[in-house]
Parts: structure tokens; sequence; C-alpha cells
């Protein structure tokens, strides 16, 4: 698939990015040569393959859940810059 120079201005302007001439002529080859490598790992036929996590199988390490530490309301709160009747206060966001 071939990306045209409009295609790469719209995508940087949906991404929030400032693209220069320049950039943009740069990365029209770029993202073209990128789809174009994307396109050859279609043509791989990957039906016998399982769906994987990770190169190595492994299993999570699982331990007790447990309360420690953190069930100390006044040492937390001494931490905020607001507090009132045991909650964080924070500053209205909306109106």
């Amino acid at each position: 698939m071939q990306v045209d120079e409009t295609t790469v201005r719209r995508m940087a302007r949906l991404a929030r990015i400032k693209v220069t001439d320049s950039e943009a002529t740069a990365l029209t080859a770029e993202l073209s040569a990128i789809l174009g490598w994307m396109k050859q790992l279609d043509e791989v036929d990957t039906r016998e393959v399982e769906p994987m996590t990770r190169v190595v199988a492994t299993t999570l390490k699982m331990r007790e859940d447990e309360v420690t530490e953190g069930d100390d309301r006044a040492a937390i709160l001494a931490n905020a810059p607001m507090h009132d009747k045991g909650f964080f206060v924070v500053p209205k966001v909306v109106e």
C-alpha cells in the first residue's frame, strides 16, 4: 500500500503532531515501507500457530492476598496536601 502526503498530513493532524513539508515527504516513504512489510506478514500462514503471550511459557507466581501496611489512615492522610473528615480533598474539576 502506498501512502501519499495527504494521508501523512491527515494522520499527523489526528495525532496532533506538527509535521513540516520535508518531514511529510520522508514519512510518506517510511510509512509506505512499513505497510509493505505488514503486507508481507499477511502472506505468512499462521493457522497452525497457537496464540502466545510471551516467548517462554511461564506461569504467574501466586501469593496470598492479605492486608499489610496499608491500613493506617492517619499516616496516609498525612501525605495529602488537604484532607477533611478522613478523606482526600481535591480541587473541583467539574462545574
